[in-house]
């Protein structure tokens, strides 16, 4: 049973038409293609995850996540903060179960940028609560540490995009993550952070957050790895080995840390 817990897929433009705040060029990346990759890996749980470029009409997650069925797929949705409380339980029921906060990861430093982002999260965190879901960020570094306050105030559970956008083995962000029991971090997208061969840059950071919260680290493909067509699954799922070398915990993160976090 293991879980990818962080990709994208992306159908043809002319039935799913994208937003207007494009940061990428948006590749054709239907279902069918990640679960062919999936198979080889040996992915039976997945947790889909809305792109940016489609903005908040999440209708090709949706209409995937209908086709793999409820028993085996969870999704992260972005939708407006003041969506009504049936357009919730229909996401519930289609097996949604957490709302992404996305700001652009390249975004360069803009201090005090988090402020803007309150209301919408103290407004989604509240709900999130009510629903049993949980809030998914996407931030870069430097708003990730700007928001760790924000974070241990949340009622709801959270998890943390590509080891939270950090490089570093940044004490106060592994030491805050061991710190707080409803923070998951994500293992995903480490050629977003890394310039180092074979991502060696990064594997002090991953490490040091798989020795401090084993329990709530999560994998993920970030399929189809925007902007980096060089990257493929089965690297990044082999790279999991190299950081938790034990298999004991290489399970808990791709089988029981998902079942428990997603809720299958």
């Amino acid at each position: 049973m293991i879980c990818d817990s962080h990709f994208h897929v992306f159908g043809p433009a002319q039935r799913y038409p994208y937003g207007s705040d494009l940061r990428y060029k948006p590749p054709l990346a239907p279902l069918e293609s990640y679960l062919l990759l999936a198979k080889k890996i040996g992915i039976e749980r997945f947790v889909f995850v809305q792109p940016s470029a489609y903005g908040r009409d999440n209708a090709c997650m949706l209409d995937a996540m209908r086709e793999v069925g409820p028993q085996a797929c969870r999704g992260i949705v972005d939708i407006d903060e003041n969506a009504t409380d049936a357009a919730l339980e229909r996401l519930h029921a289609a097996g949604v179960r957490g709302v992404r906060i996305n700001v652009n990861p390249i975004k360069p430093p803009d201090p005090g940028f988090s402020k803007n982002l309150l209301t919408r999260i103290e407004r989604l965190d509240a709900r999130c609560a009510r629903m049993g879901w949980m809030l998914d960020f996407l931030t870069p570094g430097w708003l990730t540490r700007e928001l760790l306050p924000t974070f241990a105030k949340l009622k709801s559970s959270f998890s943390l995009a590509h080891m939270g956008m950090f490089l570093a083995k940044d004490p106060v962000f592994v030491r805050f993550v061991q710190e707080t029991p409803t923070c998951w971090v994500k293992l995903t997208g480490v050629y977003r952070i890394s310039t180092a061969p074979g991502y060696a840059d990064a594997a002090p950071l991953a490490q040091a957050l798989i020795a401090a919260a084993p329990d709530r680290l999560l994998w993920g493909s970030d399929y189809p790895h925007l902007s980096f067509p060089h990257v493929h699954p089965e690297e990044l799922f082999a790279l999991l080995k190299v950081w938790a070398p034990d298999d004991t915990v290489r399970r808990k993160i791709l089988e029981g840390n998902p079942a428990r976090c997603f809720g299958f």
